[in-house]
């Protein structure tokens, strides 16, 4: 049995109208009132004022289904799928977001119901913009659905640094790692609210010197200056780590990458030494060229001393006769605590029995001087400083990964020097640890001599006096890496 009551008016205890009937409209509540559903009821026919039901509960991760009326989270970071849109029909509503903010990454697809259409074409949509939320209303057969809102200006908690540029950005594990390996900007979006996680860490390699163009000296390594306020443990890090990084702003940094220092040229009058690198830097971080590796002058003799710089460049023997040791350039020039570089080696000359150039100061050690054989045959030039090692994998403390410094766990080491003679013992110089280039001998067969290391900042190794596989070899160039915490 079914019982009906009609009435035209239902009021409080205090003679306010509760619902209300007059003519065909039917008022339910008074002003000031609050309209409350009983637990467990549900309501039809109110419509929707462009809002959603957002589907907290199930995070989609996977191809799904849309309902109308509601608000989707997708999570593409195993991946893209499809959002498939329900049949539309005028007023309905759907609305997704990028979860993880992994839309240009992993996009979202999102599909219409058979033959309707998104904006008027009958085609399926890409979102593909990271952290973008869009809202869609369908509005008639010839439109379909339609974007009322599209949103790429995701607000997120400021915990960490936000950041763009370098020529390559490697991820691992809460940390990423911007190489620069020539000039650029790191542009700084965002800080954190917790100033601790605001400073960077920073590795700042200067370009190598050139190596002297005769008998030479070799090129010293760009300065070479790192940072290690992330705590990496210390096994991983450079005995010359400073333990304060740099507090960015979000502003942009100019980051200057130094190219490496030209061999001097042969034949020359007289014969020529080597360019200094150039320098590198970031924000007040500033690491000096390498300097440059000396001559042989030839007769009357002169000082061929290796230039200063980051690390000094090897000096070169000079004069017929002349069995004393030349000045070898000076390293950590200028002057830097921890220190950016050591001395270049000495060159020496004895006549008849040959000459040779000292090594190229690296970022760990000092270059060696040539030797000083008393007799033909055994004349060596001396070997390139080694450079210092950053973190396994280029600074950003993951394995294998591949990039411009892969593999290349050692940079700013020196240059090997050159030497002019010929005997049966007589070798060029080993070039250092870190992208030092090997000097070269005057004896035949010899091998010849090579650069510093691209992006590494070696010093240039020096030549035996000729042309050609004899020649002296410019500086490598520098690199510059900011790693920071971004979660």
């Amino acid at each position: 049995m079914t019982s009906t009551i009609k009435v035209n008016t239902i009021q409080n205890t205090c003679g306010a109208d509760i619902i209300k009937e007059s003519s065909n409209t039917i008022t339910l509540g008074a002003s000031g009132d609050t309209v409350t559903l009983a637990s467990g009821a549900s309501q039809t026919g109110f419509g929707r004022t462009g809002t959603v039901d957002w589907q907290t509960g199930s995070i989609k991760t996977a191809t799904f289904t849309a309902a109308n009326g509601e608000g989707y989270f997708a999570n593409t970071s195993g991946g893209a799928f499809t959002m498939n849109l329900p049949a539309g029909t005028a007023g309905n509503i759907v609305s997704v977001v990028d979860y993880t903010n992994t839309f240009q990454t992993n996009s979202l697809t999102v599909t219409p119901n058979g033959s309707q259409k998104i904006g008027g074409i009958a085609a399926s949509a890409i979102l593909n913009s990271q952290g973008q939320s869009v809202t869609f209303v369908y509005v008639d057969d010839t439109e379909g659905w339609k974007n009322v809102q599209d949103s790429t200006s995701n607000v997120i908690g400021a915990a960490f640094i936000t950041a763009t540029g370098g020529n390559t950005i490697i991820t691992c594990g809460n940390f990423k790692s911007h190489i620069f390996t020539s000039p650029g900007t790191f542009c700084v979006s965002g800080i954190s609210n917790t100033p601790a996680n605001n400073e960077v860490d920073y590795l700042v390699v200067a370009g190598g010197g050139g190596a002297g163009g005769y008998s030479g000296g070799a090129g010293g390594a760009g300065g070479f200056r790192v940072s290690n306020a992330t705590c990496m443990p210390s096994p991983q890090t450079s005995p010359l780590a400073t333990p304060t990084g740099i507090t960015v702003t979000a502003t942009g940094f100019p980051i200057t990458v130094g190219g490496g220092g030209a061999a001097g040229p042969y034949p020359a009058s007289p014969q020529a030494a080597g360019v200094q690198g150039s320098t590198s830097s970031f924000s007040t971080i500033s690491s000096a060229g390498g300097g440059f590796g000396n001559s042989y002058s030839g007769n009357p003799p002169s000082n061929p001393a290796g230039g200063p710089g980051g690390s000094g460049g090897g000096s070169a023997g000079d004069g017929p006769g002349s069995a004393s040791y030349t000045t070898a350039g000076t390293g950590n020039t200028p002057p830097v605590s921890p220190p950016q570089g050591n001395n270049g080696g000495r060159g020496v000359h004895r006549g008849a029995v040959g000459n040779g150039g000292g090594g190229g100061g690296g970022a760990a050690a000092a270059g060696s001087d040539s030797n000083n054989p008393s007799s033909p045959g055994g004349f060596a030039a001396g070997a390139g400083g080694a450079g210092s090692f950053v973190v396994s994998g280029g600074f950003a403390g993951c394995q294998g990964e591949s990039g411009p410094v892969s593999g290349a766990r050692y940079f700013a080491g020196g240059g090997g020097g050159g030497t002019g003679n010929g005997g049966s013992s007589a070798a060029g110089g080993a070039g250092g640890l870190g992208g030092g280039g090997d000097g070269t001998s005057a004896k035949p067969g010899a091998a010849a001599s090579t650069a510093g290391g691209t992006n590494t900042g070696g010093g240039g190794g020096g030549a035996a006096g000729g042309t050609g596989p004899q020649a002296g070899r410019a500086g490598g160039s520098g690199i510059v890496i900011i790693r920071y915490k971004f979660q």
